[in-house]
């Protein structure tokens, strides 16, 4: 856990902050985490790190940009040395990925208390600003946890989300699914799109402006989901036919969405006995998201990976992995041998 202390210290950095810059991770959890600290105080700027788990030296140029007096990283499981040396502000980190070592920044990681507590990085910003609960839960349920507060939010939202037994029920069979998948896809496009969806996402206050468009804030963001969901929905049917004994594994040319993580989560969840590998094409690498209920995957692409021109990991049944083409058909053999 983070303990309530370091929530404190947290709180206190934040609220400091008179021109906070937040790099956030592009996905559900990350970009919760980014909402609920910034909408607590209502100011600093948010880069989204798109398609790559680092937040490396390139991002000083952000820095230099915006001129924050505090920095925060939030859900991003590898930061560079090299940027935190450029970086002349406080640094505070904020992930629940296995913990790394890096000198001058503030870190937090419930992993370093609890080697089996990764609560996503949304339910400690919640726990930070104790507002804005629906924007925690989609972040939280979408990185795949079950908070201890659901139940009051399924009483304040009882058609959104009807009592579930996990993760994979609110994702798949309910409408809350639905703000889930807004919140992934409102991602998917040019920076500049996606920077605009959440600009207006952090004016929403509710989440039923999103499912019934009660606002043109929630019409606008609606409107956007749909239409990344028709390419989603195709792209989909397509790794369906993929199916075999113990592995789903699909490959898809470069579009200019990425839907790997979607699509491994979906498909987990219709074939959970199955290892479950996306992969898309991309130059010279295959990037790929591996998903399953059943296999510890993280164990399996570890020793997958050892000495092919790659890397991979992440949490013990979810993964992501980016691969040489040369050596892709060496990787897929070396996890086929272990299931």
């Amino acid at each position: 856990m983070i303990t309530p202390e370091d929530i404190k210290k947290i709180k206190d950095y934040l609220e400091k902050s008179e021109n906070p810059l937040f790099f956030f991770d592009d996905d559900p959890d990350g970009l919760a985490s980014f909402l609920l600290l910034w909408k607590h105080i209502g100011r600093g700027h948010g880069v989204m790190v798109k398609g790559k788990p680092e937040v490396s030296e390139e991002y000083v140029r952000k820095v230099n940009e915006y001129h924050p007096d505090k920095v925060f990283i939030l859900d991003k499981p590898m930061l560079s040395q090299d940027f935190v040396n450029k970086d002349n502000v406080p640094i505070i980190h904020i992930d629940h990925h296995p913990p790394i070592k890096i000198k001058g920044t503030h870190y937090f990681n419930p992993l370093l208390n609890d080697p089996k507590d990764n609560r996503p990085t949304s339910y400690w910003c919640y726990q930070v600003t104790q507002q804005n609960q629906w924007i925690a839960m989609i972040g939280i349920i979408g990185d795949w946890f079950i908070p201890e507060f659901a139940k009051e939010f399924t009483k304040k939202y009882p058609k959104i989300l009807p009592k579930v037994n996990n993760p994979a029920q609110a994702l798949f069979n309910t409408e809350f699914g639905k703000l889930v998948k807004v919140f992934s896809f409102i991602q998917k496009g040019k920076t500049s799109d996606t920077m605009r969806c959440v600009r207006v996402l952090t004016r929403i206050n509710n989440p039923n402006e999103i499912l019934e468009q009660t606002t043109k804030e929630g019409k606008f963001i609606y409107r956007y989901y749909e239409k990344v969901n028709k390419e989603y929905e195709k792209v989909l049917e397509e790794a369906k036919k993929k199916s075999g004994d113990k592995l789903i594994l699909f490959t898809y040319p470069s579009l200019k969405d990425s839907f790997t993580g979607n699509l491994a989560n979906e498909l987990s969840s219709k074939y959970p006995n199955k290892l479950i590998i996306i992969g898309r094409d991309k130059g010279d690498k295959v990037i790929m998201s591996l998903r399953s209920e059943k296999y510890n995957v993280r164990d399996i692409i570890e020793k997958a990976v050892e000495g092919l021109d790659g890397y991979g990991g992440g949490h013990e049944h979810a993964c992501g992995s980016n691969i040489s083409k040369d050596d892709y058909s060496e990787y897929i053999k070396r996890i086929k041998e272990q299931l």
